[in-house]
């Protein structure tokens, strides 16, 4: 049964086709990515899934009683005039629980003044069997527990909604969702406002999720983590790969070949049949050529339209080529025309090449502390790195990664220890604001400026760049996010440098370029200081973790899933020796031997207080059985005499059971 499903799909906006001819469908445990390139429509189809917009074409099928919850990119404007606190407006999705709540100790204040019937009974525990299956005695915990995940600490969950910033109302929206729990999670890039803590956190939570979840996100470890379906959105299709990222890469280069061959066969085949139309068309077989060339029109034609896979379709009309019907002429011009309707993207012509070969030792350190002298940042332990080594610098914003950056190419002093670079080193580095571009200048202005050449050599270079035609031209003051890297990283590859260091490269690319980025940083010959939020790059590049924590740089030798291994072990044994600390703070001290004489009182007591439990517990035994013939039999009148009686005796029960564990360890203690 599936949740959504779609046929048709189509969106425009005035004559601009975003996308068309979509059908796709949600089953109800499904874990689905949603990728491709950026501007390809992802966000207008999840809007339209979702039920915020409506398509231009086609039509949407939601299954009945299925809730669906949306999370857009930004939340700007998202709880507009709301004064409470982010923990009042969490506790708002269990208003039924509260309610219910409210309800049940109403009926328990009936039934304890006498005024209970057997309907009231009835209704109390089927409330009761409700309230305690929906979680009525943990929602508290659960609110607490979601704000926490996702990085609300105890003052920013007591702010108002109101002065929240709009990465925090964000991670609120994504907090609320969590808590209604809907049938279909649809998020739009929810790692965005996230730190790596909030995001593995995050990443357990949809592990574990019951429903469905449809999510677009440019962190590739993430999509890893979490999904097991992945759609690739082109702009009439949408293609569904089994398993999770790093599997949809592996089997989209096998389509890709499988396609790409098949287009070869394709054209081998429409060359040698036109050969035929074209001999026979006026001759003897004039009825055959004209047939031929009936379905030749039509296979070019969809291919043109819908690629290769077309030609698995059984119904021409459906493929809107049901029509064609070409001279020869036209089908060979067509012909000739076809170009290979391969998915791939238009790929950056990024290639980093090292000038020439550095020393074996790139970095040593000893004792360092960097920062400021106002404000010193972190300390580290002796670092070393060699050549074609990459070390990933890991830890949360603010902590001094990018101030490290810049105190290895000498912009600042470090406050104490020793920073030693090695021979013949060439630095290159690629800063996280591209604060090394001029606003003012054009893109081909800038390249020329870092790197003076002929202007038709700047054009053809920035065209590797997807810089191609007027776009060369515009203001670098203009350009996205995105563009500004691209060009970035077209300065970098023009350096020659043999140590890169770099700062967030990854910031603004879609997955395509990331993917690209990542081949080129595998394929250098050189070394490689990496700062990045990108789980997926440094899992694939690094051979050391220096990992920034509480005014620390730690050194981790290894992979990054070794690391994380290495991190959770140690949380681990950390909890665990958390754990025994507290039960030794509970444990009673003993500060001298226990005499004999007053050991026997306490096996006396202990005597005495395991004969008291037996006979209160019997006295219980008898109470319940009471109470469920009062029940049985409408007497009221005795209904609340026995229940308080219960209670009675059971906070004396669990007085002798404490005062028995106490004696039980304090003899123990004495042996």
């Amino acid at each position: 049964m599936a949740i959504i499903t779609t046929s048709n799909l189509g969106q425009s906006f005035g004559a601009f086709d975003v996308f068309g001819n979509i059908s796709v469908s949600v089953p109800n445990d499904g874990k689905i990515g949603l990728v491709g390139p950026n501007g390809i429509g992802k966000t207008s189809l999840l809007l339209i899934l979702a039920g915020e917009v409506e398509p231009s074409t086609g039509d949407v099928y939601r299954a009945r009683g299925k809730r669906i919850g949306y999370l857009p990119q930004e939340s700007a404007q998202a709880f507009a005039g709301v004064s409470h606190s982010v923990s009042d407006e969490m506790t708002i999705v269990f208003d039924d629980l509260r309610s219910q709540e409210t309800r049940l100790r109403e009926m328990e204040d009936e039934m304890s003044s006498g005024k209970a019937s057997s309907d009231l009974l009835e209704q109390y525990g089927s409330l009761l069997e409700q309230f305690e299956h929906a979680g009525g005695y943990d929602y508290e915990q659960r609110v607490r527990q979601v704000l926490q995940g996702l990085g609300f600490d105890k003052e920013a969950r007591n702010m108002e909604m109101g002065h929240l910033s709009g990465g925090q109302k964000t991670r609120a929206l994504l907090a609320r969702l969590l808590l209604l729990k809907p049938d279909l999670l649809i998020l739009d890039e929810p790692t965005n406002h996230l730190d790596v803590e909030a995001i593995e956190w995050l990443e357990g939570m949809l592990k574990a999720w019951d429903g469905a979840i449809l999510v677009v996100s440019h962190d590739r470890y993430f999509l890893d983590t979490v999904i097991n379906t992945v759609w690739e959105m082109g702009t009439s299709i949408i293609e569904t790969y089994r398993g999770n990222y790093s599997a949809y890469v592996q089997q989209r280069q096998e389509r890709w070949e499988r396609r790409e061959e098949e287009f070869k066969t394709f054209k081998e085949r429409m060359a040698k049949e036109l050969d035929f139309v074209r001999r026979y068309i006026a001759g003897q077989n004039t009825q055959m050529a004209k047939g031929k060339l009936k379905r030749i029109g039509r296979q070019i034609r969809a291919v043109e339209i819908h690629g290769i896979e077309a030609l698995n379709s059984t119904k021409w009309s459906r493929l809107g080529v049901a029509s064609v019907d070409w001279d020869v002429a036209t089908a060979t011009q067509h012909f000739r025309e076809l170009r290979s309707p391969s998915s791939r993207p238009p790929r950056l012509g990024l290639d980093l090449k090292a000038g020439r070969r550095s020393g074996q030792i790139i970095l040593r350190a000893t004792d360092l502390t960097i920062g400021f002298p106002e404000k010193p940042l972190f300390s580290t332990e002796n670092l070393e790195l060699h050549r074609l080594e990459c070390a990933a610098l890991l830890g949360p914003n603010g902590t001094g990664k990018t101030t490290f950056l810049r105190t290895i190419q000498g912009e600042i002093e470090p406050l104490a220890g020793e920073m030693k670079l090695g021979a013949s080193l060439e630095i290159g580095y690629f800063a996280q604001a591209h604060e090394q571009l001029n606003p003012d200048n054009s893109v081909i202005d800038e390249l020329m400026r870092h790197h003076p050449m002929l202007i038709s050599e700047a054009r053809s270079f920035l065209g590797r760049y997807l810089f191609g035609g007027d776009d060369a031209y515009k203001l670098v003051s203009s350009l996205s996010g995105g563009e500004r890297g691209r060009l970035a990283m077209a300065l970098l590859a023009l350096e020659g440098a043999n140590f890169l260091l770099l700062d967030e490269p990854t910031n603004h690319l879609d997955i395509t370029a990331q993917e690209l980025l990542q081949e080129v940083l595998e394929r250098f010959q050189g070394t490689i200081l990496l700062v990045t939020h990108d789980r997926y790059l440094v899992d694939r590049l690094a051979t050391q973790i220096w990992h920034l924590e509480d005014g620390r740089l730690r050194v981790f030798k290894g992979s990054y899933q070794r690391y994380v291994v290495d991190r959770e072990r140690r949380l681990e044994e950390a909890r665990e020796r958390d754990a025994r600390t507290s039960a030794g703070k509970r444990r009673p001290t003993r500060t001298a031997k226990t005499s004999k004489n007053e050991a026997a009182r306490q096996a006396a007591r202990l005597a005495q207080l395991e004969v008291a439990i037996a006979d209160q517990e019997a006295v219980l035994k008898a109470l319940t059985l009471q109470l469920q013939e009062a029940s049985v039999t409408e007497a009221f009148d005795n209904l609340r005499s026995i229940s308080i009686e219960y209670s009675a005796v059971q906070s004396h029960l669990e007085e002798l059971m404490l005062e028995w564990e106490k004696l039980a360890r304090e003899q123990t203690l004495a042996q």
